[in-house]
């Protein structure tokens, strides 16, 4: 009786895995990881300490900055921790956000405010 191989008689070609490795590449720059959650979009965000608010605490934000072989678009991740943040405040009472320094290696840390009622 002869020997039949398991091996199918058609190998897979390599290309269909670098097209979609090419791909998904070429997807990342657009990619929003980050959606905003109910209740963040009435957040405020400000540049400086506001006036007549009520400190609620500080919110740390991380986000992926890099994927293998690829950093991310910087105004892309700056969005995204911006969004984290305003996502966190409503949980601490908060309504405004201020961002207590620059964004470095996909983390920022910001300080809650209550300034509304």
């Amino acid at each position: 009786m002869p020997l039949r191989s398991l091996a199918s008689p058609r190998s897979p070609r390599p290309w269909p895995v670098a097209a979609a490795a090419l791909a998904l590449a070429l997807a990342l720059p657009g990619c929003t990881w980050v959606r905003m959650a109910p209740g963040a979009a009435e957040v405020r965000v400000v540049t400086a300490a506001p006036t007549g608010c009520t400190r609620r605490g500080e919110i740390e934000v991380s986000v992926v900055d890099r994927v293998p072989f690829y950093e991310r678009n910087r105004l892309r991740v700056r969005e995204e921790l911006e969004t984290m943040a305003r996502n966190e405040a409503p949980g601490i009472g908060a309504d405004t956000v201020q961002a207590l320094d620059g964004p470095e290696d996909g983390e920022q840390r910001w300080v809650a405010w209550r300034c509304r009622g």
